[in-house]
């Protein structure tokens, strides 16, 4: 057998994620295979959100940034994958539709997008969510947006007005020479 061949056949293992993938050193990180489960989990009708730790919450704080993968816990093993996802979910609705429709799109997503095989996805229901708390949560995501574009407003006045103000400055000093 050539070198080439042995390269070829060489498994590589991700210190981060502890995986062994044989697709021609395509790595597939942990976050990455987490970030897919969450965005399907969290696209399911019924979820009000999902459940991170208290760590989640600071550094989305801090960030100022969604984590797409706030809730989700993956293992993989070889072409592997156990998923476990964390939700909060809207009350009223029925918990164990929820919870088996997060299955099959959560299996679905990360086995079409990685070629793992998913074999478990363990939901767990962390809380529930009233309607008035769902409704007070996208107002404040709402009023978070509006808050977004009047800084950008008022970041774009203000380089305007440095601009102007750099103009006026250099029209004053031609004047005088």
């Amino acid at each position: 057998m050539s070198k080439k061949d042995e390269k070829k056949e060489e498994k590589v293992v991700d210190a981060k994620s502890n995986e062994t993938t044989e697709n021609n050193n395509i790595e597939i990180s942990n976050d990455v295979v987490a970030v897919i489960a969450g965005m399907a989990a969290s696209d399911v009708p019924g979820v009000a959100e999902m459940a991170g730790g208290f760590a989640g919450g600071i550094s989305e704080v801090l960030s100022g940034k969604r984590n797409k993968a706030k809730g989700i816990k993956v293992d993989i093993d070889g072409n592997k994958a156990i998923i476990d996802v964390n939700i909060i979910v809207e009350y009223g609705t029925r918990i164990p539709d929820v919870a088996f429709e997060i299955q099959k799109r959560v299996k679905k997503a990360v086995e079409n997008m990685t070629g793992f095989t998913t074999t478990e996805v363990n939901v767990h229901v962390q809380g529930v969510l009233t309607a008035k708390e769902v409704e007070s949560k996208k107002s404040e995501g709402k009023k978070e947006n509006k808050k977004d574009e009047k800084n950008v407003e008022d970041e774009k006045n203000e380089k305007s007005t440095k601009k102007e103000l750099k103009k006026e400055t250099k029209k004053s000093s031609t004047k005088r020479n």
